[in-house]
């Protein structure tokens, strides 16, 4: 099979940053989608993608299509289709199938069809919790089949054991630090730091290492996996860059967060500071100005709204006092509260869905 269309997705609101990143990792063709990026590729593109995109949600590899205008048409395509050429029968795959705008109209009953095509006419064995999940979309009588590439979602690096509350996922941390303009060559501050996502993913860019290398995935158990050529690619993404002369530091009031998020960058094997600090006690770091950034608590699920004013305020004020010549990048789902910080905000963008809230990144200049 040569090329064939390969499907980022990522989060509502972040498609734009997703395409920035597929087109400077050398992607071609990318194409930006509703949830997603779409671009061209064979699979070893598809191995780098899920291996390099940071964020990405998932890889899914469009790998066929058929026009199927009632069940019986796609009961006797899907038995003709090539799944051997993708699906190893000694592995277990699991079957969803949605129908939107099309003669077939029922989810569970296309399902049925695909099911018994797979294990009847392929050998395919199904389970409802196998790690590949092929995805069938039947969309205005055309039947697409792609392949879930990624297994558990990209944005479990596979390092991360400690999370706090409400956390940031790195997918979307790694979007705003890139929203922020972040490359990797000056320091990063944050001072809610949490479980240490922000500074943790700033820390990887900066060495250059890839944020699935110690992770596996689902493609590695299909029949278009290569062992030899992935370990060699695998291999190259674990190479680190020259230590950066930077520094990313978190800190935070809670000491729970700080062992945690320390803890977090050393199975990351990343060169972090974390320390035990109020906003009030925040100062910078020894080196030219950088970014901070923040994901305080919004109020919504964790604090009390109006207690919280006075913390975006203190933030604010210590930011204005002490970091002259700093980038500040505040995400939360309330614009009042980001506007009691008195920074000098620079207009949104569109907001971002975050575990069911909707979510703004407000960005500064460099202050005064």
């Amino acid at each position: 099979m040569g090329n064939f269309e390969i499907f980022a997705t990522t989060t509502p609101g972040l498609e734009h940053t997703l395409c920035a990143e597929v087109a400077e990792l050398g992607f071609t063709g990318a194409q930006i989608v509703p949830g997603g990026v779409t671009f061209e590729g064979s699979w070893p593109d598809v191995w780098r993608a899920n291996l390099w995109l940071r964020s990405a949600g998932r890889v899914l590899a469009r790998v066929g299509s058929f026009r199927a205008f009632h069940l019986a048409q796609l009961d006797k395509r899907a038995r003709k289709f090539d799944w051997a050429a993708f699906l190893r029968t000694d592995v277990p795959v699991r079957v969803e199938v949605t129908c939107r705008k099309s003669k077939i109209y029922h989810d569970n009953a296309a399902r049925q069809r695909v099911e018994r095509a797979l294990t009847e006419s392929a050998g395919v064995t199904l389970s409802a919790e196998a790690e590949v999940v092929l995805k069938v979309r039947i969309f205005d009588d055309l039947c697409t089949i792609s392949i879930d590439t990624s297994g558990e979602s990209l944005h479990k690096r596979g390092h991360k054991a400690g999370v706090g509350k409400a956390p940031m996922r790195e997918n979307m941390a790694a979007a705003f630090l890139w929203q922020c303009g972040f490359t990797g060559s000056e320091a990063v501050v944050d001072p809610m730091c949490g479980s240490g996502t922000f500074v943790i993913e700033a820390a990887e860019i900066a060495a250059g290492i890839a944020p699935g290398r110690s992770r596996t995935f689902a493609f590695e158990q299909l029949a278009t996996f290569d062992a030899a050529t992935w370990a060699a690619m695998r291999a190259k993404a674990q190479d680190h860059k020259a230590d950066p002369d930077t520094l990313f530091c978190g800190s935070d009031r809670d000491a729970g967060a700080i062992k945690m998020a320390t803890d977090n960058a050393a199975r990351a094997g990343v060169g972090v500071t974390f320390t035990r600090a109020a906003v009030s006690d925040l100062t910078p770091p020894d080196t030219p100005p950088g970014l901070v950034i923040v994901n305080p608590p919004y109020g919504a699920r964790i604090g009390e709204r109006k207690l919280l004013f006075s913390l975006y305020g203190a933030l604010g004020k210590t930011l204005l006092e002490r970091f002259s010549g700093w980038r500040v990048g505040i995400i939360t789902s309330d614009g009042g509260l980001a506007k009691a910080t008195g920074l000098p905000l620079l207009p949104t963008e569109g907001p971002i869905a975050h575990g069911g809230l909707k979510v703004q990144l407000y960005r500064t200049d460099p202050l005064p």
